[in-house]
Protein backbone atom coordinates (compact mmCIF):
# COMPACT_ATOMS: atom_id res chain seq x y z
CA UNK A 1 0.00 0.00 0.00
CA UNK A 2 0.90 3.23 -0.88
CA UNK A 3 2.51 5.74 1.38
CA UNK A 4 -0.26 8.73 3.38
CA UNK A 5 1.54 10.95 0.84
CA UNK A 6 1.68 8.50 -2.28
CA UNK A 7 -1.84 7.24 -1.73
CA UNK A 8 -4.21 7.62 -4.88
CA UNK A 9 -8.09 8.24 -4.32
CA UNK A 10 -10.91 7.59 -6.30
CA UNK A 11 -10.29 10.98 -8.24
CA UNK A 12 -7.21 10.06 -9.08
CA UNK A 13 -5.63 12.72 -7.04
CA UNK A 14 -3.18 12.32 -4.04
CA UNK A 15 -4.23 12.46 -0.43
CA UNK A 16 -4.18 15.16 1.93
CA UNK A 17 0.06 14.76 3.20
CA UNK A 18 -0.34 16.24 6.88
CA UNK A 19 3.55 16.07 7.16
CA UNK A 20 4.84 19.27 8.43
CA UNK A 21 1.09 20.89 8.66
CA UNK A 22 0.83 24.56 10.39
CA UNK A 23 -0.94 27.87 10.50
CA UNK A 24 0.92 30.46 8.82
CA UNK A 25 0.45 34.49 9.44
CA UNK A 26 -2.27 35.93 11.17
CA UNK A 27 -2.92 33.38 14.21
CA UNK A 28 -6.10 35.82 15.14
CA UNK A 29 -7.62 35.31 11.79
CA UNK A 30 -10.54 34.04 11.34
CA UNK A 31 -10.42 30.42 10.01
CA UNK A 32 -7.08 31.00 8.19
CA UNK A 33 -5.74 28.90 5.73
CA UNK A 34 -3.38 25.65 7.09
CA UNK A 35 -0.03 25.38 5.03
CA UNK A 36 0.94 21.51 4.16
CA UNK A 37 4.28 22.07 2.91
CA UNK A 38 4.16 18.31 1.49
CA UNK A 39 1.16 18.49 -0.37
CA UNK A 40 1.64 18.65 -4.16
CA UNK A 41 -0.18 21.29 -5.92
CA UNK A 42 -2.67 18.78 -8.33
CA UNK A 43 -4.55 19.93 -11.80
CA UNK A 44 -7.79 18.99 -9.41
CA UNK A 45 -8.09 19.99 -6.16
CA UNK A 46 -9.12 18.00 -2.91
CA UNK A 47 -12.32 19.24 -1.94
CA UNK A 48 -14.70 18.19 0.61
CA UNK A 49 -18.10 19.88 1.86
CA UNK A 50 -20.38 19.38 5.25
CA UNK A 51 -23.78 20.16 4.12
CA UNK A 52 -25.11 20.88 7.82
CA UNK A 53 -28.65 22.32 8.89
CA UNK A 54 -28.05 25.94 7.91
CA UNK A 55 -24.58 26.16 6.47
CA UNK A 56 -22.80 24.31 3.83
CA UNK A 57 -18.93 24.04 4.83
CA UNK A 58 -16.09 23.81 2.39
CA UNK A 59 -12.71 22.79 2.80
CA UNK A 60 -10.47 23.09 -0.43
CA UNK A 61 -6.66 22.37 -1.36
CA UNK A 62 -5.25 25.18 -3.73
CA UNK A 63 -1.79 26.42 -4.37
CA UNK A 64 0.30 28.52 -1.66
CA UNK A 65 -0.30 32.36 -2.59
CA UNK A 66 3.30 33.61 -4.13
CA UNK A 67 3.87 30.26 -5.50
CA UNK A 68 6.51 27.62 -3.80
CA UNK A 69 6.26 24.27 -3.37
CA UNK A 70 3.24 22.67 -0.50
CA UNK A 71 -0.17 23.53 -0.85
CA UNK A 72 -2.87 25.07 1.51
CA UNK A 73 -6.00 23.92 3.04
CA UNK A 74 -8.82 26.65 2.94
CA UNK A 75 -12.04 27.34 4.07
CA UNK A 76 -15.42 28.84 3.12
CA UNK A 77 -18.56 28.69 4.29
CA UNK A 78 -22.74 29.21 2.69
CA UNK A 79 -25.91 29.51 3.73
CA UNK A 80 -27.82 26.18 3.03
CA UNK A 81 -30.75 27.89 1.53
CA UNK A 82 -28.41 29.50 -0.94
CA UNK A 83 -27.13 26.81 -2.05
CA UNK A 84 -26.78 28.17 -5.27
CA UNK A 85 -23.81 30.89 -4.29
CA UNK A 86 -21.96 27.20 -3.43
CA UNK A 87 -22.67 26.27 -6.73
CA UNK A 88 -20.63 29.28 -8.19
CA UNK A 89 -17.89 29.39 -5.60
CA UNK A 90 -17.40 25.53 -6.36
CA UNK A 91 -17.29 26.53 -10.62
CA UNK A 92 -15.48 30.31 -9.96
CA UNK A 93 -12.59 28.41 -8.07
CA UNK A 94 -12.17 25.70 -11.18
CA UNK A 95 -12.13 23.56 -7.90
CA UNK A 96 -13.86 20.24 -10.66
CA UNK A 97 -11.31 20.89 -13.04
CA UNK A 98 -11.88 22.02 -16.82
CA UNK A 99 -14.22 24.88 -16.61
CA UNK A 100 -15.69 24.12 -12.97
CA UNK A 101 -17.84 21.20 -14.48
CA UNK A 102 -17.77 17.69 -15.29
CA UNK A 103 -20.15 15.80 -17.50
CA UNK A 104 -22.51 13.38 -15.29
CA UNK A 105 -21.38 10.62 -17.35
CA UNK A 106 -17.38 10.64 -15.77
CA UNK A 107 -19.02 9.98 -12.45
CA UNK A 108 -16.65 11.95 -10.47
CA UNK A 109 -17.44 11.97 -6.83
CA UNK A 110 -17.35 14.82 -4.27
CA UNK A 111 -16.75 13.95 -0.66
CA UNK A 112 -19.50 15.18 1.37
CA UNK A 113 -21.15 14.62 5.12
CA UNK A 114 -24.02 15.92 6.54
CA UNK A 115 -27.66 15.34 6.19
CA UNK A 116 -27.43 17.67 3.14
CA UNK A 117 -25.16 15.13 1.18
CA UNK A 118 -28.69 13.27 0.83
CA UNK A 119 -30.78 15.51 0.13
CA UNK A 120 -28.98 17.58 -2.50
CA UNK A 121 -27.26 14.93 -3.91
CA UNK A 122 -28.98 15.24 -7.41
CA UNK A 123 -28.48 19.30 -7.22
CA UNK A 124 -24.76 18.36 -7.36
CA UNK A 125 -25.04 15.80 -10.21
CA UNK A 126 -27.64 18.22 -12.05
CA UNK A 127 -25.95 21.12 -11.57
CA UNK A 128 -21.97 20.09 -11.33
CA UNK A 129 -21.85 16.87 -13.22
CA UNK A 130 -20.29 15.48 -9.46
CA UNK A 131 -21.77 12.51 -7.51
CA UNK A 132 -21.71 13.00 -3.71
CA UNK A 133 -19.32 10.38 -1.75
CA UNK A 134 -21.69 10.42 1.16
CA UNK A 135 -19.76 10.22 4.71
CA UNK A 136 -21.35 9.41 8.03
CA UNK A 137 -21.47 13.11 9.89
CA UNK A 138 -20.24 11.74 13.05
CA UNK A 139 -17.08 9.92 11.79
CA UNK A 140 -16.07 12.85 9.90
CA UNK A 141 -16.89 15.69 12.71
CA UNK A 142 -14.71 12.84 14.88
CA UNK A 143 -12.10 13.02 12.38
CA UNK A 144 -11.55 16.74 11.69
CA UNK A 145 -11.50 17.57 15.61
CA UNK A 146 -8.61 14.54 15.38
CA UNK A 147 -6.11 16.25 12.82
CA UNK A 148 -6.53 19.35 14.54
CA UNK A 149 -5.52 17.88 17.61
CA UNK A 150 -3.33 15.88 15.82
CA UNK A 151 -1.39 17.54 13.35
CA UNK A 152 -1.73 21.29 14.00
CA UNK A 153 0.06 22.99 16.48
CA UNK A 154 -1.98 25.96 18.20
CA UNK A 155 -5.18 24.45 17.14
CA UNK A 156 -6.88 23.96 21.08
CA UNK A 157 -7.02 27.00 23.12
CA UNK A 158 -8.88 28.16 26.16
CA UNK A 159 -10.86 31.56 26.48
CA UNK A 160 -12.03 33.40 29.97
CA UNK A 161 -11.28 36.28 31.55
CA UNK A 162 -10.45 38.22 27.87
CA UNK A 163 -7.51 35.77 27.65
CA UNK A 164 -6.84 33.17 25.52
CA UNK A 165 -3.92 30.71 25.81
CA UNK A 166 -2.74 27.77 23.40
CA UNK A 167 -3.77 24.43 25.31
CA UNK A 168 -0.51 21.61 24.73
CA UNK A 169 -2.05 18.71 23.82
CA UNK A 170 0.12 15.57 24.59
CA UNK A 171 -0.46 12.91 21.66
CA UNK A 172 -0.22 10.01 24.27
CA UNK A 173 -2.66 11.64 26.27
CA UNK A 174 -5.22 13.09 24.28
CA UNK A 175 -7.83 10.04 24.64
CA UNK A 176 -10.30 10.28 25.62
CA UNK A 177 -12.31 13.04 25.68
CA UNK A 178 -15.80 15.14 25.14
CA UNK A 179 -16.51 16.44 21.71
CA UNK A 180 -18.88 19.30 22.07
CA UNK A 181 -20.34 19.74 18.31
CA UNK A 182 -22.70 23.32 18.39
CA UNK A 183 -24.43 23.38 15.14
CA UNK A 184 -27.82 23.85 14.64
CA UNK A 185 -28.60 21.23 17.51
CA UNK A 186 -25.66 19.97 19.35
CA UNK A 187 -23.95 16.87 19.32
CA UNK A 188 -21.84 15.38 21.89
CA UNK A 189 -19.44 12.28 21.55
CA UNK A 190 -17.13 10.60 23.50
CA UNK A 191 -13.87 10.62 21.66
CA UNK A 192 -11.79 7.33 22.57
CA UNK A 193 -9.32 7.33 19.08
CA UNK A 194 -9.02 7.50 15.96
CA UNK A 195 -12.48 7.06 14.38
CA UNK A 196 -13.40 5.47 17.63
CA UNK A 197 -15.97 7.56 19.34
CA UNK A 198 -19.68 7.12 20.92
CA UNK A 199 -22.76 9.39 20.37
CA UNK A 200 -23.31 9.85 24.35
CA UNK A 201 -26.06 12.56 23.67
CA UNK A 202 -27.73 16.11 22.39
CA UNK A 203 -29.75 18.58 23.08
CA UNK A 204 -32.33 20.59 20.44
CA UNK A 205 -31.28 23.77 22.20
CA UNK A 206 -28.74 25.09 19.43
CA UNK A 207 -27.49 27.93 17.43
CA UNK A 208 -30.75 27.08 15.53
CA UNK A 209 -32.72 27.57 18.43
CA UNK A 210 -30.51 31.00 19.17
CA UNK A 211 -30.44 32.22 15.57
CA UNK A 212 -34.38 31.41 15.17
CA UNK A 213 -35.35 33.17 18.33
CA UNK A 214 -33.16 36.37 17.51
CA UNK A 215 -34.66 36.25 13.64
CA UNK A 216 -37.98 36.44 15.75
CA UNK A 217 -37.37 38.83 18.60
CA UNK A 218 -34.81 41.51 17.00
CA UNK A 219 -35.38 41.11 13.25
CA UNK A 220 -31.69 40.70 12.47
CA UNK A 221 -30.87 38.94 9.01
CA UNK A 222 -27.52 36.72 9.75
CA UNK A 223 -26.15 35.01 12.94
CA UNK A 224 -23.20 37.59 12.77
CA UNK A 225 -25.68 40.53 12.55
CA UNK A 226 -27.02 38.84 16.12
CA UNK A 227 -23.27 38.25 17.73
CA UNK A 228 -22.38 41.49 17.21
CA UNK A 229 -25.95 43.18 18.19
CA UNK A 230 -25.33 40.94 21.91
CA UNK A 231 -22.01 42.52 22.18
CA UNK A 232 -23.63 46.20 22.89
CA UNK A 233 -26.44 44.56 24.47
CA UNK A 234 -27.43 43.92 28.58
CA UNK A 235 -29.07 40.87 29.65
CA UNK A 236 -30.21 42.25 33.03
CA UNK A 237 -32.45 44.52 31.59
CA UNK A 238 -34.03 41.06 30.61
CA UNK A 239 -33.08 38.59 33.04
CA UNK A 240 -34.14 37.96 36.99
CA UNK A 241 -31.24 37.91 39.53
CA UNK A 242 -31.58 36.10 42.51
CA UNK A 243 -31.46 39.71 44.33
CA UNK A 244 -34.75 40.34 42.15
CA UNK A 245 -36.33 37.61 43.94
CA UNK A 246 -35.54 37.44 47.75
CA UNK A 247 -33.90 41.03 48.35
CA UNK A 248 -29.94 41.39 48.87
CA UNK A 249 -30.24 40.82 52.98
CA UNK A 250 -31.53 37.59 51.86
CA UNK A 251 -28.78 36.87 49.76
CA UNK A 252 -26.32 37.23 52.18
CA UNK A 253 -27.92 35.13 54.53
CA UNK A 254 -27.67 32.20 52.40
CA UNK A 255 -24.18 32.89 50.64
CA UNK A 256 -25.42 33.55 47.96
CA UNK A 257 -24.26 36.52 45.47
CA UNK A 258 -26.94 39.04 44.68
CA UNK A 259 -26.20 38.69 40.83
CA UNK A 260 -26.72 35.11 40.46
CA UNK A 261 -28.80 34.17 37.33
CA UNK A 262 -32.31 32.93 38.57
CA UNK A 263 -34.04 33.12 35.44
CA UNK A 264 -33.30 34.15 31.62
CA UNK A 265 -35.92 36.84 30.30
CA UNK A 266 -37.34 36.67 33.97
CA UNK A 267 -38.16 39.95 34.06
CA UNK A 268 -40.49 40.16 31.14
CA UNK A 269 -43.29 38.48 33.22
CA UNK A 270 -43.88 41.65 35.40
CA UNK A 271 -42.52 44.07 33.50
CA UNK A 272 -45.60 45.69 30.64
CA UNK A 273 -43.06 46.29 28.23
CA UNK A 274 -44.10 45.02 24.97
CA UNK A 275 -41.38 43.71 22.32
CA UNK A 276 -40.92 46.94 20.63
CA UNK A 277 -40.07 48.17 23.86
CA UNK A 278 -36.67 46.12 24.44
CA UNK A 279 -33.33 47.28 22.51
CA UNK A 280 -32.47 44.56 20.05
CA UNK A 281 -29.12 44.66 21.47
CA UNK A 282 -30.28 43.54 25.37
CA UNK A 283 -32.63 40.89 23.30
CA UNK A 284 -29.63 39.37 21.89
CA UNK A 285 -27.38 39.45 25.07
CA UNK A 286 -29.95 37.63 26.72
CA UNK A 287 -30.82 35.58 24.04
CA UNK A 288 -26.50 34.05 23.88
CA UNK A 289 -25.84 34.00 27.64
CA UNK A 290 -29.19 31.78 28.08
CA UNK A 291 -28.23 29.11 25.28
CA UNK A 292 -24.64 29.02 25.77
CA UNK A 293 -24.89 28.60 29.74
CA UNK A 294 -27.53 25.73 29.20
CA UNK A 295 -24.96 23.57 26.51
CA UNK A 296 -22.17 24.26 28.84
CA UNK A 297 -24.48 22.92 31.68
CA UNK A 298 -25.53 20.10 29.77
CA UNK A 299 -21.67 19.41 28.88
CA UNK A 300 -20.57 19.44 32.28
CA UNK A 301 -23.41 16.81 33.39
CA UNK A 302 -22.47 14.57 30.89
CA UNK A 303 -18.65 14.98 31.18
CA UNK A 304 -19.10 14.64 35.13
CA UNK A 305 -21.10 11.01 34.20
CA UNK A 306 -18.37 9.78 31.74
CA UNK A 307 -15.54 10.50 34.25
CA UNK A 308 -13.90 13.01 31.65
CA UNK A 309 -12.13 16.47 32.53
CA UNK A 310 -11.10 17.59 29.01
CA UNK A 311 -14.33 18.66 27.59
CA UNK A 312 -13.79 20.52 23.57
CA UNK A 313 -16.01 22.73 21.94
CA UNK A 314 -16.52 22.64 17.65
CA UNK A 315 -19.32 24.00 15.59
CA UNK A 316 -20.20 26.27 13.72
CA UNK A 317 -21.83 28.50 15.98
CA UNK A 318 -19.12 28.93 17.85
CA UNK A 319 -17.75 31.61 15.31
CA UNK A 320 -14.41 32.51 17.88
CA UNK A 321 -16.91 34.82 19.34
CA UNK A 322 -15.62 35.81 22.54
CA UNK A 323 -18.65 36.46 24.52
CA UNK A 324 -19.88 33.23 23.08
CA UNK A 325 -16.46 31.28 24.50
CA UNK A 326 -16.81 33.54 27.96
CA UNK A 327 -19.93 32.47 28.35
CA UNK A 328 -18.90 28.86 28.19
CA UNK A 329 -15.90 28.32 29.84
CA UNK A 330 -17.13 30.30 32.74
CA UNK A 331 -20.44 28.22 33.11
CA UNK A 332 -17.67 25.21 33.01
CA UNK A 333 -15.58 26.57 35.50
CA UNK A 334 -18.76 27.85 37.55
CA UNK A 335 -20.65 24.53 37.79
CA UNK A 336 -17.41 22.15 37.89
CA UNK A 337 -16.15 24.10 41.07
CA UNK A 338 -12.92 24.94 38.24
CA UNK A 339 -12.04 21.25 38.12
CA UNK A 340 -12.89 20.92 34.39
CA UNK A 341 -11.85 23.53 31.62
CA UNK A 342 -13.66 24.16 28.05
CA UNK A 343 -11.13 24.01 25.37
CA UNK A 344 -11.90 25.38 21.80
CA UNK A 345 -10.80 25.03 18.65
CA UNK A 346 -9.47 26.89 15.24
CA UNK A 347 -11.65 26.18 12.52
CA UNK A 348 -14.21 24.84 14.81
CA UNK A 349 -16.98 24.89 12.31
CA UNK A 350 -14.96 23.42 9.73
CA UNK A 351 -14.65 20.09 11.30
CA UNK A 352 -17.03 17.78 9.50
CA UNK A 353 -15.57 19.12 6.08
CA UNK A 354 -12.05 18.76 7.42
CA UNK A 355 -12.88 15.04 8.15
CA UNK A 356 -14.21 14.52 5.06
CA UNK A 357 -11.37 15.78 3.41
CA UNK A 358 -9.26 13.19 5.18
CA UNK A 359 -11.10 10.36 3.99
CA UNK A 360 -8.91 11.39 0.18
CA UNK A 361 -6.93 8.25 -0.13
CA UNK A 362 -8.35 6.05 2.33
CA UNK A 363 -8.11 2.51 1.25
CA UNK A 364 -8.80 1.46 4.55
CA UNK A 365 -12.54 0.99 4.38
CA UNK A 366 -13.32 2.34 7.81
CA UNK A 367 -15.21 5.40 6.48
CA UNK A 368 -18.25 4.25 7.00
CA UNK A 369 -21.36 6.08 5.60
CA UNK A 370 -24.84 6.82 6.98
CA UNK A 371 -26.59 3.46 5.23
CA UNK A 372 -24.41 1.05 7.50
CA UNK A 373 -26.43 -1.01 9.87
CA UNK A 374 -27.04 0.55 13.36
CA UNK A 375 -26.02 -2.00 15.22
CA UNK A 376 -21.89 -1.42 14.37
CA UNK A 377 -23.00 1.52 17.13
CA UNK A 378 -22.21 1.33 21.26
CA UNK A 379 -25.39 -0.70 22.54
CA UNK A 380 -27.25 1.41 24.68
CA UNK A 381 -28.85 -0.15 27.80
CA UNK A 382 -32.52 0.17 28.21
CA UNK A 383 -32.59 2.74 31.59
CA UNK A 384 -34.08 1.81 34.81
CA UNK A 385 -37.74 4.00 35.74
CA UNK A 386 -36.70 7.25 37.12
CA UNK A 387 -39.89 8.88 36.99
CA UNK A 388 -42.37 7.25 39.23
CA UNK A 389 -42.18 4.83 42.28
CA UNK A 390 -43.93 1.21 42.23
CA UNK A 391 -46.76 0.04 44.68
CA UNK A 392 -44.33 -0.87 47.72
CA UNK A 393 -41.90 2.39 47.47
CA UNK A 394 -44.92 4.36 48.35
CA UNK A 395 -44.29 3.94 52.06
CA UNK A 396 -42.35 6.91 53.82
CA UNK A 397 -40.07 3.87 54.62
CA UNK A 398 -38.85 3.60 51.08
CA UNK A 399 -39.83 6.62 49.03
CA UNK A 400 -36.60 8.42 49.91
CA UNK A 401 -33.95 9.70 48.49
CA UNK A 402 -35.44 11.30 45.16
CA UNK A 403 -34.97 13.99 43.16
CA UNK A 404 -36.82 17.12 43.74
CA UNK A 405 -37.20 19.19 40.57
CA UNK A 406 -38.88 22.58 41.61
CA UNK A 407 -39.86 24.26 38.31
CA UNK A 408 -40.72 28.20 39.14
CA UNK A 409 -39.04 31.19 37.67
CA UNK A 410 -36.10 29.09 37.28
CA UNK A 411 -35.44 25.77 38.19
CA UNK A 412 -34.19 24.33 41.61
CA UNK A 413 -33.14 19.96 41.78
CA UNK A 414 -33.07 19.30 45.18
CA UNK A 415 -32.02 15.76 46.96
CA UNK A 416 -34.22 14.58 49.59
CA UNK A 417 -33.32 12.02 51.54
CA UNK A 418 -35.74 12.03 54.64
CA UNK A 419 -38.34 13.82 56.45
CA UNK A 420 -36.64 17.30 56.70
CA UNK A 421 -33.70 16.47 55.25
CA UNK A 422 -32.27 17.99 52.37
CA UNK A 423 -29.65 19.23 50.08
CA UNK A 424 -29.53 21.54 46.82
CA UNK A 425 -27.77 19.79 44.27
CA UNK A 426 -28.04 22.18 41.31
CA UNK A 427 -30.51 24.37 39.12
CA UNK A 428 -31.55 25.79 35.72
CA UNK A 429 -32.30 29.11 34.53
CA UNK A 430 -34.39 28.23 31.77
CA UNK A 431 -37.26 27.65 33.54
CA UNK A 432 -41.16 29.05 34.11
CA UNK A 433 -40.04 32.40 33.99
CA UNK A 434 -37.94 31.70 30.42
CA UNK A 435 -41.03 30.09 28.70
CA UNK A 436 -43.62 32.64 29.46
CA UNK A 437 -40.91 35.79 29.10
CA UNK A 438 -40.56 34.37 25.75
CA UNK A 439 -44.05 33.69 24.92
CA UNK A 440 -44.84 37.21 26.32
CA UNK A 441 -42.50 38.43 23.79
CA UNK A 442 -43.39 36.47 21.02
CA UNK A 443 -47.66 36.07 21.12
CA UNK A 444 -48.93 39.07 23.34
CA UNK A 445 -50.27 36.45 25.68
CA UNK A 446 -51.21 37.62 29.38
CA UNK A 447 -51.01 34.91 31.53
CA UNK A 448 -49.33 31.46 31.85
CA UNK A 449 -52.65 29.66 31.17
CA UNK A 450 -53.11 31.44 27.90
CA UNK A 451 -49.78 30.71 27.11
CA UNK A 452 -50.79 26.66 27.21
CA UNK A 453 -54.15 27.39 25.81
CA UNK A 454 -52.40 28.47 22.58
CA UNK A 455 -49.66 26.14 22.82
CA UNK A 456 -52.70 23.32 22.44
CA UNK A 457 -53.89 24.44 19.26
CA UNK A 458 -50.29 24.94 17.57
CA UNK A 459 -47.59 23.11 15.36
CA UNK A 460 -44.13 23.33 16.87
CA UNK A 461 -43.18 21.39 13.58
CA UNK A 462 -44.13 24.77 11.70
CA UNK A 463 -40.55 26.56 13.43
CA UNK A 464 -38.62 23.40 14.63
CA UNK A 465 -36.37 21.72 12.56
CA UNK A 466 -36.59 17.91 12.61
CA UNK A 467 -33.62 15.49 11.89
CA UNK A 468 -35.91 14.78 8.65
CA UNK A 469 -35.53 17.88 7.48
CA UNK A 470 -31.94 18.05 7.34
CA UNK A 471 -31.91 14.19 6.38
CA UNK A 472 -34.72 13.07 4.71
CA UNK A 473 -36.97 10.93 5.41
CA UNK A 474 -34.96 8.07 6.51
CA UNK A 475 -33.67 9.78 9.31
CA UNK A 476 -30.23 9.33 10.85
CA UNK A 477 -30.52 5.45 11.39
CA UNK A 478 -26.71 4.82 12.40
CA UNK A 479 -27.19 6.56 15.41
CA UNK A 480 -30.93 6.13 15.84
CA UNK A 481 -32.67 9.21 15.18
CA UNK A 482 -35.58 8.79 13.18
CA UNK A 483 -36.60 11.73 10.87
CA UNK A 484 -39.62 13.08 13.50
CA UNK A 485 -36.69 13.55 16.18
CA UNK A 486 -36.60 17.73 16.65
CA UNK A 487 -33.00 18.79 15.47
CA UNK A 488 -33.70 22.22 16.55
CA UNK A 489 -35.41 24.04 17.99
CA UNK A 490 -36.91 27.36 16.06
CA UNK A 491 -34.47 25.68 13.70
CA UNK A 492 -36.77 26.52 10.53
CA UNK A 493 -37.36 30.30 11.34
CA UNK A 494 -36.24 31.85 8.32
CA UNK A 495 -37.98 34.90 8.19
CA UNK A 496 -36.58 38.05 10.29
CA UNK A 497 -40.73 39.41 10.77
CA UNK A 498 -42.64 37.95 13.75
CA UNK A 499 -45.78 38.26 12.05
CA UNK A 500 -44.70 35.40 9.08
CA UNK A 501 -45.89 32.93 11.97
CA UNK A 502 -48.49 31.78 14.13
CA UNK A 503 -48.48 32.88 17.16
CA UNK A 504 -50.00 29.05 18.48
CA UNK A 505 -47.59 27.70 16.69
CA UNK A 506 -44.62 29.35 18.34
CA UNK A 507 -46.51 28.81 21.61
CA UNK A 508 -46.29 24.95 21.03
CA UNK A 509 -42.52 25.40 20.41
CA UNK A 510 -41.55 27.10 23.29
CA UNK A 511 -43.71 24.64 25.20
CA UNK A 512 -41.88 21.41 23.25
CA UNK A 513 -38.09 23.20 23.33
CA UNK A 514 -37.69 23.68 27.18
CA UNK A 515 -39.60 21.08 29.11
CA UNK A 516 -37.74 18.13 27.29
CA UNK A 517 -34.55 20.40 28.58
CA UNK A 518 -35.70 20.53 31.49
CA UNK A 519 -36.60 16.72 31.89
CA UNK A 520 -32.92 15.72 29.98
CA UNK A 521 -31.26 18.16 32.61
CA UNK A 522 -32.85 16.30 35.09
CA UNK A 523 -32.71 13.15 34.23
CA UNK A 524 -29.10 13.52 34.29
CA UNK A 525 -28.45 15.10 37.68
CA UNK A 526 -30.72 11.87 39.05
CA UNK A 527 -28.29 9.65 37.03
CA UNK A 528 -25.17 11.39 38.53
CA UNK A 529 -26.42 11.22 42.03
CA UNK A 530 -27.63 8.00 41.69
CA UNK A 531 -31.63 8.33 42.14
CA UNK A 532 -34.31 6.82 40.68
CA UNK A 533 -37.32 8.72 41.54
CA UNK A 534 -38.00 12.31 40.18
CA UNK A 535 -41.01 14.37 41.26
CA UNK A 536 -41.70 17.81 39.74
CA UNK A 537 -43.53 20.21 41.45
CA UNK A 538 -43.88 24.17 41.16
CA UNK A 539 -46.44 26.61 39.63
CA UNK A 540 -45.42 26.10 36.26
CA UNK A 541 -46.37 22.20 36.59
CA UNK A 542 -49.20 21.46 39.08
CA UNK A 543 -52.53 21.22 36.94
CA UNK A 544 -51.28 21.67 33.66
CA UNK A 545 -51.53 18.26 31.84
CA UNK A 546 -49.77 19.71 28.78
CA UNK A 547 -46.56 20.48 30.67
CA UNK A 548 -46.82 17.16 32.78
CA UNK A 549 -46.96 15.37 29.67
CA UNK A 550 -44.19 16.89 27.93
CA UNK A 551 -42.13 16.37 31.07
CA UNK A 552 -42.80 12.69 31.11
CA UNK A 553 -42.05 11.74 27.71
CA UNK A 554 -38.70 13.69 28.03
CA UNK A 555 -37.86 11.72 30.98
CA UNK A 556 -39.12 8.35 29.00
CA UNK A 557 -37.00 9.85 26.02
CA UNK A 558 -34.09 10.06 27.74
CA UNK A 559 -34.45 6.80 30.00
CA UNK A 560 -34.76 5.16 26.66
CA UNK A 561 -31.75 6.04 24.21
CA UNK A 562 -29.43 6.29 27.29
CA UNK A 563 -28.02 5.13 30.39
CA UNK A 564 -24.85 6.27 30.85
CA UNK A 565 -24.15 5.85 34.80
CA UNK A 566 -25.13 1.57 34.34
CA UNK A 567 -23.07 1.47 31.55
CA UNK A 568 -20.13 3.61 33.60
CA UNK A 569 -19.91 0.69 36.35
CA UNK A 570 -20.08 -2.04 33.99
CA UNK A 571 -16.81 -0.20 32.81
CA UNK A 572 -15.69 0.10 36.68
CA UNK A 573 -15.12 4.07 35.77
CA UNK A 574 -16.14 6.47 38.29
CA UNK A 575 -18.21 9.16 38.23
CA UNK A 576 -17.81 12.55 40.12
CA UNK A 577 -20.34 13.01 42.70
CA UNK A 578 -22.28 16.30 42.02
CA UNK A 579 -22.71 18.45 45.05
CA UNK A 580 -23.38 22.44 44.84
CA UNK A 581 -24.59 23.64 47.90
CA UNK A 582 -25.89 26.93 48.50
CA UNK A 583 -22.55 28.09 50.27
CA UNK A 584 -21.04 26.98 46.91
CA UNK A 585 -21.81 30.10 45.16
CA UNK A 586 -20.67 32.56 47.93
CA UNK A 587 -18.97 35.22 45.47
CA UNK A 588 -19.77 33.69 42.66
CA UNK A 589 -22.18 34.81 39.78
CA UNK A 590 -23.41 33.10 37.02
CA UNK A 591 -24.38 36.32 34.47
Amino acid sequence: MAGMGEAMDCRGGRAVDLTGAEIRGDLEARNPPIFLPRQPTAAVPLVALDLGGTLIKLVYTASCEGGGDGAELRFAKFERRRLHECFDFIRAKGLLGCNGTRSGKENVPLKASGGGAYKFADDFREKLGVCLDKLDEMDSVVSGANFLLQNIPGAAFTHMNGQRNPVDVSLNNLFPYLLVNIGSGVSILKVTGNRKFERVTGTHIGGGTMFGLAKLLTGCKSYDEFLQLSQKGDNFVLDLIVKDICGELVCQKQGLATSTLASSFGKVITSKKRLTDYKPEDLASTLLSAFTYNIAQIAFLVASLLGLRRVFFGGSYIRGHKSTMENISFAIDFWSQSQMQAVFLRHEGYLGALGALMSYGDLSGENHTLEESKEKEPHHESAAPVDGTSSDEENDGNIFPYLLVNIGSGVSMIEVIGKGKFERIIGSHLGGGTILGLARLLTGCSSYEEFLELSQRGNNLSVDLTVGDIYGEQGYPKIGLPASTTAASFGKVNSSKLSDYKIEDLAAALLNSFTYNIGQIAYFVANLSGLKRIFFRGAYVCGHEKTMDKISRSLKYWEKIIRLKRKLKAYGITTLRLRLRLSDYRGRTLN
